[in-house]
């Protein structure tokens, strides 16, 4: 089982195995502003996988500050962390989490898709960026992005992309993304 070991010695299950995380290449990435890394994200500020147990440390909470959420219970999301978990090689969302509040900050996630073209490769697309307002502006956001853009590197994924508001695109091209020639389009089924 992929899991974090807490203070107090328990295991949590994780979304996936964090030793992945370890193998990513930074050297290809500056220096943040503040000097933070994926291995020093600040005092009390760890960057890692999302664990069943971060319903509890407002994740969800997290979430709604990027969007709609719904009604989700306990139950539904640790029924969800354990579907997508089912699916390997697919599904990886990571967290910031402030351990000295023993919440979640800030999240991310790095869907890899299987393709039938390029020799059976594979793509990824990044979603539900998000970082909690009271710890914006400490480029938090920027190291969750850069994180899962070289974790789908390390993955092997020939494309990454991500779909973004307008005044979002200055954001992203710092990391290397551009607009696309293509059309986005979309059809919504409920609000």
């Amino acid at each position: 089982m992929d899991c974090k070991h807490t203070e107090n010695g328990v295991c949590e299950e994780l979304i996936f195995d964090e030793t992945l995380l370890r193998r990513i290449h930074w050297e290809t990435k500056t220096l943040y502003r503040n000097k933070i890394s994926p291995q020093n994200a600040g005092e009390g500020i760890v960057l890692r996988p999302l664990a069943l147990n971060d319903f509890d440390r407002g994740f969800m909470n997290l979430l709604s500050q990027l969007t709609k959420i719904g009604e989700v219970s306990k139950e539904k999301f640790e029924e969800r962390f354990l579907k997508m978990k089912s699916c390997p090689d697919t599904y990886y969302v990571l967290v910031i989490e402030d351990t000295n509040k023993g919440k979640i900050i800030g999240t991310t996630t790095l869907v890899v898709e299987q393709k039938f073209i390029r020799g059976t490769a594979c793509r990824g697309r990044i979603e539900d960026v998000v970082v909690c307002e009271d710890y914006r502006g400490k480029e938090l956001g920027k190291l969750l992005v850069d994180t899962a853009t070289l974790l789908a590197k390390e993955l092997n994924c020939y494309k990454v992309s991500l779909e973004c508001k307008a005044d979002n695109i200055a954001f992203y091209k710092t990391f290397g993304y551009n607009p696309d020639e293509q059309s986005f389009m979309v059809l919504r089924f409920c609000e």
